[in-house]
């Protein structure tokens, strides 16, 4: 695995990846298979894939079954010590915007809920720089939930509304799903591709742990946010009981002409 550094993000929020990332690794859901399914379909070359700002690894794992070799990248140290490995997957700490990578070089790009991060106009230089002609550029990202209109509602007033504003600008741009975004590659309309997960109310306070925005309010206040929303759901939601979960889920496919 090679350590070589480069520029950092300095947003608060991202910084936040880099602390407790053991709980990123255990707590954040895996993507559907269905989606790597056309992944495969639309790719015209299955020997080399990078995953960008790859966090623990979690799209990495899941390509090599379909490539040969993957690159994956990230700014934090700590997520890819705390990453999925194998024998295919090559990490390295560097800048998504400013790689060693050569030209022409990858079959697939993947920017997997971080896209949101970047200097679009920077990143995509990069993209279509080490992307080989008619190579695929695959984005993708969910932010909110729902389960039922009373958790649902719950979980609006005694969390999402309390955290509003400890959100980046930057997590804005995911939550509206990047709408606006102008990206230089030619679309491919895929099947819509549904990102659900059954979870007791241990797992879902779990996974709200790994929010950065969640993180920022409780270093700054010290306060007993999810034991109080833990309190407020259990009336609702059983112990050891699991609900369906359903992620705001979106993603773009395009290829690099």
């Amino acid at each position: 695995m090679s350590l070589t550094k480069r520029k950092i993000n300095l947003d608060k929020n991202a910084k936040t990846f880099n602390l407790e990332s053991e709980k990123y690794f255990l707590n954040r859901p895996r993507y559907p298979l269905e989606l790597y399914s056309f992944i495969n379909k639309h790719c015209n070359g299955n020997k080399l894939a990078w995953d960008c700002a790859c966090g623990n690894g979690q799209v990495a794992i899941d390509l090599a079954s379909y490539f040969e070799k993957i690159e994956a990248s990230d700014i934090n140290e700590n997520q890819i010590i705390n990453s999925f490995k194998h024998e295919k997957i090559n990490y390295s700490i560097q800048n998504s915007e400013n790689t060693y990578f050569p030209n022409n070089y990858f079959d697939l790009i993947c920017a997997a809920q971080c896209l949101h991060w970047f200097n679009f106009q920077i990143y995509f230089n990069e993209v279509k720089r080490t992307l080989k002609k008619n190579g695929l550029f695959v984005t993708w990202g969910y932010s909110f939930f729902k389960i039922d209109n009373n958790i649902d509602n719950i979980i609006d007033s005694a969390l999402f509304k309390i955290i509003d504003p400890f959100w980046s600008d930057k997590n804005r741009i995911l939550h509206k799903q990047y709408s606006g975004i102008e990206f230089p590659f030619t679309k491919i309309n895929i099947p819509e591709v549904e990102m659900s997960l059954s979870w007791d109310l241990n797992q879902l306070l779990s996974y709200l742990q790994t929010w950065s925005a969640v993180k920022l309010y409780i270093d700054k206040y010290s306060d007993h946010l999810l034991e109080n929303l833990r309190q407020l759901l259990s009336g609702h939601w059983p112990e050891n009981s699991k609900k369906k979960i359903k992620m705001d889920f979106f993603c773009y496919f395009g290829y690099n002409e």
